[in-house]
């Protein structure tokens, strides 16, 4: 049975913070989890109810080159991580697009109110010949799929 359905490519995609598209070789993090509140059944000993308590987000981890710091998606993030807190900050929505092979966007996701909570480097290796890729972990709000 033929299936007009293509599968999507999990390596064309796109990221927006703001208004910046910006260039990331990993993503990962679009997860949402269902907490559940366990109650036993008086005295049933073999049953119990679950019931929906809250949505659990995991952290939204992008994957990239390091950048120079005078980068504008740089500075915001050492706005935030370097700062000793006394100011306040805006959080960005980030835009996570999955293209077709037209360069089309087929599946999205959005991140609300992000803002990062970790940054890393990975090791200065002098045995190494890459790149070198730094981490950058968000916390938000909401992860909705379009």
């Amino acid at each position: 049975m033929a299936n007009n359905w293509d599968l999507p490519v999990a390596f064309y995609f796109s990221v927006q913070l703001g208004f910046l598209e910006l260039p990331f070789k990993e993503v990962s993090g679009l997860q949402v989890e269902m907490e559940l509140e366990t109650i036993p059944e008086g005295s049933v000993n073999t049953y119990q109810h679950r019931l929906p308590k809250q949505l659990k987000h995991s952290n939204l981890v992008l994957k990239r080159a390091l950048r120079p710091v005078i980068s504008t998606d740089v500075l915001w993030i050492k706005g935030i991580l370097e700062s000793d807190f006394s100011g306040s900050f805006l959080p960005q929505d980030i835009f996570i697009s999955l293209m077709n092979e037209k360069g089309f966007p087929t599946y999205n996701w959005i991140c609300t109110g992000a803002f990062p909570i970790k940054w890393d480097t990975e090791a200065l290796d002098s045995q190494k010949n890459s790149v070198l890729i730094e981490t950058i972990e968000f916390s938000y709000a909401q992860l909705i799929r379009l």
